[in-house]
């Protein structure tokens, strides 16, 4: 066979399509290989199509073994079910439904935005407050914070208290974030309990020189 021949038949073949969305979210599905591959084999399918495994082998050159352990991964991760369903001769049939994982990647898409209104909100708290533009390296030390687990709630407080202090630097409210993790501070619950508690000893203490200056 021909080169030429060659490119002409396995283009003239079918071919499936993956959506972007597949690789945006496989990973974190946590899908292996083999399991990837039959998702999108079943992307490219009508919904609901009968389970015809022998088809499915021959279609995407998997043993029997390996078709069950994608089909079982899938079903573990809520993705793929198999129903029974009437057909138009009132016979019982198995079919794929992969409703589901259109539920779980539109769930997963609203939080993205959701996720991304709240990360441009925070950069918007910390221009407004500096009155300039956030630089790269300061955008990256945000996310930093974040990647920790540290709340968007808590950031902002620290950036609160850095501007009672007069000072708009990264490092300062970096400083203050870790203070306050030393201390368990984790809500803004717990920052006022902080404050509180160091005004008390404050206010403690400048009694007490008072009295030691009245003596």
């Amino acid at each position: 066979m021909l080169k030429k021949e060659f490119l002409e038949q396995i283009n003239n073949e079918n071919h499936y399509t993956v959506p972007r969305y597949v690789f945006s979210y496989a990973k974190e599905l946590g899908l292996d290989m083999n399991s990837l591959i039959l998702l999108i084999y079943l992307i490219n399918k009508p919904n609901k199509m009968i389970f015809d495994y022998k088809k499915i082998i021959k279609d995407i050159n998997f043993t029997e073994k390996e078709l069950l352990d994608s089909i079982s991964t899938l079903k573990d991760k809520n993705i793929l079910l198999i129903l029974m369903e009437k057909n138009d001769s009132g016979i019982l049939e198995e079919k794929i439904d992969i409703s589901l994982f259109y539920e779980i990647i539109f769930s997963k898409m609203l939080n993205s935005e959701k996720e991304e209104k709240t990360n441009d909100d925070l950069y918007n708290s910390f221009e407004k407050e500096f009155g300039r533009t956030l630089s790269p390296m300061e955008y990256e030390i945000i996310n930093s914070w974040q990647e920790k687990q540290i709340s968007n709630e808590l950031i902002l407080m620290a950036l609160k208290e850095a501007v009672y202090n007069g000072v708009n630097n990264l490092r300062y409210i970096d400083k203050i974030l870790y203070e306050w993790s030393k201390k368990g501070v984790k809500t803004s619950m717990d920052v006022e309990r902080q404050t509180k508690k160091r005004e008390e000893e404050t206010e403690n203490t400048a009694s007490y020189e008072y009295d030691w200056l009245n003596e």
